[in-house]
């Protein structure tokens, strides 16, 4: 109901989307504004963007702290927010507000395309943690995407080949370099580390009952005269 005292209500609609920030790095919302009105008597004659500063300053800063990739929340969050302010003000009383938020082209490619990265961020770290960390399912994925039959016989018998040589790696070969890694990561100095990998080698050599290389000296044993027992003290 309009008393006789009260001007009549206006309605401003945004011609062009105005941009609003959001919470995501190099993308931000459009918004188109409804808002309904009504001045009050003998206002500035500027007021009607008095009335969409005030509406959009409240929208910008809901809207900074909203991530584009849900527009849907972002838009029910903007509106509530701009929902809340105040009624009567000083020239002019707020009847309803309402924006409606979408994304420029620019940034709904950008947002696909951090999308597409993160899916394939996850795929990898699945495949890591599934099956690249378990190398023996590597020549399994391999079978797996080829039909019955596609593979060649030469092909398969490398595969085989893999697989026996990865299955004897993991028993023996991985949990002695595991250790090696262990035993170098104890040395700073790179000449000792190189030291300590030559004394483990000599020491695998003696007890296959191998002699060192000629010309090496084991590095835990000074040399000497030609008296063992001068060696020590």
């Amino acid at each position: 109901m309009r008393w006789p005292w009260h001007r009549a209500v206006r309605t401003s609609t945004s011609v062009q989307p105005r941009l609003l920030p959001s919470a995501t790095d190099g993308i931000a919302f459009e918004a188109v504004y409804t808002i309904t009105w009504r001045p009050h008597w003998r206002v500035p004659a500027n007021i009607e963007e008095t009335v969409r500063t005030s509406v959009h300053a409240t929208a910008c800063e809901t809207a900074a702290r909203l991530e584009a990739a849900d527009l849907p929340a972002a838009q029910d969050a903007v509106n509530a927010s701009i929902g809340s302010l105040a009624r009567r003000v000083r020239d002019y009383y707020l009847l309803t507000a309402y924006a409606s938020l979408g994304l420029p082209t620019a940034g709904q490619e950008l947002l696909a395309q951090r999308a597409a990265d993160e899916q394939r961020i996850r795929r990898l770290r699945f495949l890591k943690e599934n099956l690249y960390d378990h190398p023996d399912l590597v020549v399994l994925d391999q079978l797996e995407h080829h039909d019955p039959g596609a593979l060649g016989d030469e092909y398969l018998a490398e595969l085989q080949r893999l697989a026996r040589l990865i299955y004897s790696c993991d028993r023996w070969w991985f949990p002695l370099l595991q250790q090696w890694e262990q035993i170098g990561q104890g040395f700073k100095d790179v000449e000792k580390r190189q030291q300590a990998m030559l004394v483990l080698s000599d020491s695998l050599k003696a007890l296959s009952g191998d002699s060192p290389p000629s010309g090496h000296t084991p590095l835990d044993v000074p040399e000497t005269d030609g008296d063992p027992l001068k060696a020590h003290p």
